[in-house]
């Protein structure tokens, strides 16, 4: 067991008032979440100024992802060793400089070596901000502490595409980046007055073998759901991503349960809240993104509305959940995780499938009320297993444990859109092949109506040719915008089942109370 240093002479974390520490540690969360989805709007612009193709300007956006797939697994080790507090001013330095370098990159392999650097600082940030929560605040308060923390969890990737879109068509592309600079400065001088100076412990020497095994894993596993689509999910390629993934996370656990100082302590999987918490973190994630990733995608593939008009019409549901969070944080403090975690899975995975019935002619107004429903209930599937997951684990390894759950967070976010992106594709071919073998360019009807149209518009045969030939490529069209909306309707339906499976675990949560009891027999 890790212990706190005989000569530290910190202050202890719960002497300080938890309100203003989680509202400090709010700033750098925020900004980390938020670049996660403020960037994709700027692609098609950065992609123009510097002259490249869209292959190469998309790892603008996945090199950050990969490099906190590599980075997260450090910092429950780096907040031990150098204590939280630290750790999180140095990340947010790291985060406000690199986005810096972003705002002066001249080209975009500047760019992509800026996101990297970016990508460290952010990484740091979520974990060890959640890992302060658990240090400072009071287990009795924790639910309401959470539901704080959640509002940047929520509302930042809603805000996102409505910033962005702002941003770059009023002002420059730039000040994507260059917004972080001033707000990343404040968070750094409140961190240093607000925050308590949070004990190191004895971190041990670093598990150089956990550390490699992890980023390898991670890294190939993330590239390979990120890149499975546009490379194919059977090519060489992918195979080997994953099988090179699978083989170093198999290493990983082996070395890790091996370990006398882990760098990843997997051995919290024996608390059963935990391990359940988690089980509800993916699905629930699964049926977030389905939500927010999908209607976006809808809107501006099929309804032709730009990044900030989607984010318009999404934002009221990131705005109902930023509500919400605190409502659900006190109610969790009252009577536990699990009747909000049943009541919040069944509630997202009823508005989940609402969205089976979108159509080309729904209403703006119709999704809005849509995802204004969803945001209600989103908070309750997601808090109350995340809160109880990590209340149950020893505070001493609480910074290793939030590392866990974050890094399952993010894999299950890539894992959820790889797999739905690839059945929507599959249910576009079959629905596109039905509607095809109905309107063909022989059938009786499609020939009676483009010889009365041509005959209408008059002309000769081949005035009569060119009309049938123009109007088959718009029935065409036509079959694919239906076939795609058709796919998008199938997606929801199984997200829906998908998420409705997180019932189980959610019935097994329990409130934590003191210190964490492992499950029997482990």
């Amino acid at each position: 067991m890790r212990k706190t240093k005989k000569n530290d002479k910190n202050i202890e974390p719960q002497s300080v008032h938890w309100v203003s520490s989680i509202l400090v540690a709010l700033i750098g969360a925020f900004m980390a979440i938020l670049d996660s989805s403020i960037v994709n709007v700027a692609i098609p612009t950065m992609m123009r100024v510097f002259n490249t193709d869209t292959s190469t300007i998309q790892w603008v956006v996945t090199i950050y992802m990969l490099a906190l797939g590599v980075v997260v697994p450090l910092s429950g080790w780096l907040g031990d060793k150098l204590g939280l507090k630290k750790l999180y001013i140095l990340s947010l330095i790291v985060f406000t400089v690199s986005s810096l370098l972003c705002t002066l990159s001249w080209n975009v392999n500047s760019l992509i070596v800026a996101r990297v650097f970016q990508a460290i600082g952010g990484g740091m940030i979520m974990p060890t901000t959640m890992a302060m929560i658990y240090q400072v605040v009071p287990r009795e308060n924790q639910g309401s502490a959470m539901g704080v923390f959640g509002i940047a969890m929520i509302v930042a990737p809603a805000v996102g595409p409505t910033l962005g879109g702002y941003l770059v068509e009023y002002v420059d592309w730039r000040w994507i980046f260059t917004i972080n600079l001033p707000i990343g400065i404040i968070g750094v001088l409140l961190a240093l007055i607000y925050l308590p100076h949070f004990p190191t412990r004895e971190a041990g020497k670093l598990d150089v073998g956990g550390a490699i095994t992890s980023a390898i894993g991670l890294f190939t596993l993330l590239l390979a759901l990120s890149k499975g689509e546009d490379w194919g999910w059977g090519s060489l390629s992918i195979v080997l991503l994953f099988y090179t993934s699978f083989v170093f996370f198999a290493l990983f656990v082996y070395l890790e349960l091996t370990q006398e100082n882990p760098l990843l302590d997997l051995r919290v999987f024996r608390y059963l809240t935990f391990t359940m918490g988690n089980i509800m973190i993916v699905v629930s994630t699964i049926g977030l993104f389905a939500g927010v990733y999908y209607i976006s995608f809808f809107l501006q593939v099929v309804r032709g509305l730009g990044a900030m008009e989607t984010g318009l019409i999404t934002m009221p549901g990131a705005l109902a959940s930023g509500i919400m969070m605190p409502i659900a944080g006190k109610l969790y403090d009252k009577i536990g995780p699990k009747p909000l975690a049943i009541c919040g899975v069944l509630w997202l995975a009823y508005t989940t499938y609402l969205f089976h019935n979108i159509d080309v002619i729904t209403p703006n107004n119709v999704v809005i009320l849509w995802m204004f429903i969803r945001g209600l209930g989103m908070p309750f599937a997601m808090m109350p297993a995340q809160t109880a997951a990590l209340g149950v684990v020893p505070k001493e390894l609480v910074g290793r444990a939030t590392a866990i759950t974050n890094i399952i967070s993010r894999v299950s976010a890539s894992f959820g859109i790889a797999v739905l992106t690839a059945l929507l594709n599959s249910r576009m071919a079959i629905h596109t092949m039905q509607m095809n073998s109905q309107i063909t360019g022989s059938s009786l009807a499609v020939n009676e109506f483009f010889t009365k149209l041509s005959g209408f518009l008059g002309g000769g045969v081949a005035a009569a040719a060119q009309t049938k030939s123009l109007g088959l490529m718009y029935i065409q069209m036509v079959i694919a915008k239906a076939a795609f909306v058709k796919g998008i309707d199938d997606v929801f339906y199984i997200a829906a089942l998908s998420v409705l499976l997180g019932v189980i675990p959610a019935c097994l949560l329990k409130k934590p109370s003191g210190t964490g009891k492992p499950i029997p027999g482990k």
